[in-house]
Order: C-alpha cells, then sequence, then structure tokens
C-alpha cells in the first residue's frame, strides 16, 4: 500500500491514522450551496468526503460538479464513478477532468439498477463493470494510457477505492471477491453499513487470515439510525443488509424521542468495537441526509480533532 498519489485521504491512512470519511447527496436541483453548505458542516470533522453518483438511480447533481465545489472549498472529495450511465469513453474522460481539479480520490461502483429510480424506462450502459473500472483507473495512473493505448501526457493521479458487502450471500465469497477487487486495483475499501457486527468480525477474519489488510485499506461503513422504523425498513426492504433482531429491539426499547439520540450511541458504540478490529483501517459514515449529525458522532468516538496530511 505505497503511496502513489497526492491524496489528503491516503496520507492520513499510510500515515497509521484511523480515518474518517463520510457521504454528502447532491441535491435534486441546480443549487450548488447545497453541497457547500454540507460539506461545511463536516469538513473539519472528517479527512474525506465521498460524493454519491446519482444514488439509487435518481437524477441528482453530478459527482464531478459537487466534488469541484468541496475541492475549491480547501476540502478533501473522493469522486464516486458508477458504470450504470457511462460508457468508458465517459468515464475515462470524466477522469480525466477531475484530476485535472486536483481531485485525486476515486470510489469505482457499479451502481443501482435505473429500474430502482425515477428513470425506469431509461436505457442502462454497464459498459463496464466496477472491477474494470479499477483496472481502468490503474492503467491511467500507472500505465499513463487509455483503453485504447493511447499514451496521457499527465496522468490522473488517484488513489482507487472500491465497495464491498460483507453481508451478501453467499457469505463464502466475500472475501475472495475482495482479493479480486485488490488485485484490480483498489487500494482502499468502504464496506456497506455494518449492524451486524459478529458477521463483519468473521468477515475482517478471513480478510487478515489472507493478507489483504495489508493491501488495501478497510474503511467500515455506518449509518446511524433515526428511528425503529428505519432500522425495520433496512432489515426489511433494503437488499444485502443485515440488521439483526437486538438491534431493532434496542430502537424500539426507547421512547421516540430519543430514537434518533440512541441510535447515534449505538453508532459511536460500533465505531468503539471497529477500532478493536484487526486490520480495520477506518470508518466511512454515511449520515444519509443527517450530515449534521456527523461532527457530534466523530467528537463522541473520540475521532476529533483529525489528525494533519503529512
Amino acid at each position: 500500500m505505497s503511496a502513489t498519489t497526492p491524496s489528503r485521504l491516503e496520507q492520513i491512512l499510510r500515515a497509521g491514522h484511523f480515518a474518517v470519511t463520510t457521504e454528502c447527496g447532491p441535491p435534486r436541483s441546480a443549487d450548488g450551496k447545497v453541497v457547500e453548505e454540507k460539506a461545511r458542516a463536516v469538513g473539519n470533522f472528517v479527512d474525506a468526503i465521498n460524493v454519491t453518483d446519482n444514488q439509487t438511480a435518481v437524477v441528482r447533481m453530478c459527482s464531478l460538479a459537487s466534488c469541484i465545489r468541496i475541492k475549491q472549498m480547501g476540502l478533501e472529495p473522493v469522486l464516486q464513478m458508477v458504470t450504470r450511465d457511462r460508457n468508458r469513453i465517459a468515464m475515462q474522460s470524466d477522469i480525466l477532468g477531475a484530476a485535472s481539479f486536483g481531485i485525486h480520490n476515486i470510489l469505482c461502483l457499479t451502481g443501482d439498477h435505473q429500474s430502482f429510480g425515477d428513470h425506469p424506462s431509461s436505457a442502462n450502459v454497464f459498459d463496464l463493470d466496477s472491477t474494470q473500472l479499477l483496472q481502468t483507473v490503474r492503467m491511467m495512473r500507472d500505465d499513463g494510457r487509455l483503453l485504447s493505448g493511447f499514451e496521457l501526457k499527465e496522468r490522473p493521479k488517484m488513489f482507487i477505492g472500491a465497495a464491498e458487502n460483507p453481508f451478501a450471500d453467499p457469505f463464502e465469497i466475500r472475501v475472495p471477491r475482495l482479493a479480486k477487487k485488490v488485485a484490480a486495483g483498489a487500494q482502499f475499501i468502504q464496506t456497506q453499513c455494518i449492524y451486524n457486527m459478529e458477521k463483519f468480525r468473521k468477515w475482517m477474519a478471513g480478510v487478515v487470515d489472507r493478507g489483504l489488510h495489508e493491501k488495501v485499506y478497510i474503511l467500515g461503513g455506518l449509518t446511524p439510525m433515526k428511528s425503529v422504523g428505519m432500522a425495520k425498513y433496512m432489515k426489511n426492504r433494503v437488499p444485502g443488509m443485515d440488521v439483526p433482531d437486538e438491534v431493532v429491539a434496542r430502537m424500539a426499547g426507547v421512547p421516540k424521542d430519543r430514537q434518533a439520540e440512541e441510535g447515534i450511541r449505538i453508532c459511536i458504540e460500533q465505531i468503539q468495537e471497529l477500532k478493536r478490529i484487526a486490520g480495520v483501517h477506518g470508518v466511512h459514515i454515511m449520515a444519509i441526509e443527517w450530515e449534521e449529525k456527523v461532527p457530534e458522532i466523530v467528537r463522541q468516538a473520540g475521532l476529533y480533532p483529525r489528525p494533519g496530511a503529512e
């Protein structure tokens, strides 16, 4: 996991600090101030801010423009890129454009199918999958070539990331799947939301057994719950999510007006547990439309102030 980019996030991880990243969902409008307000609220409490790319296949302000705004604020963005909407020409073009603005982190994703979004009859692309996108970014950075073979005069200096779900079935392929992404070029991983800590520990044991924790930085994904209704929805309606009954029961066991507080308390406890798991290098806090709670979570988890990049 040697340094190859000027990414501040990579420097934080390479220095051995427990990293903190978060997520910013762009608006369903052309109002760029929404992105700036969200970024400003969390900027001093995290090492980098992911910007989602038309998440849930719903049209939003594009990730690239939002990342540029965040970069111009003096903060560290992570460009999320899904393969659903672009062919290899457009993806490589956007990578070059991002690098030209000093955006040096990218998270390579497949993306939710368009049938789940607000344009279900639209044509998908999926010219590449997320693993092939990882390989493409690595080729552009390390070999200085496009997929066509064209040689670049200026290479995009990217710290390359991917997502992984330790909880999807079949569980037995989850570690080999991670190994495949690492071999393709992933340098950091942000996981699906963790609620089943026991199963996550089992996955991490497999990661450590294969030595993958020495090849890639693992950031555990966390989403604080606002209510027992949210807990039940994530348990029963969100594919690939593993929410144990005891978590739902704990949320249900407090008065309605204190459930959000309990959700934050659970999130903080999870961070403390993740700090003790071998091979975990940080956390990725996905406070969905609840970004204002990220500073509170980071503070109470003992992760503030953030270290400077080296």
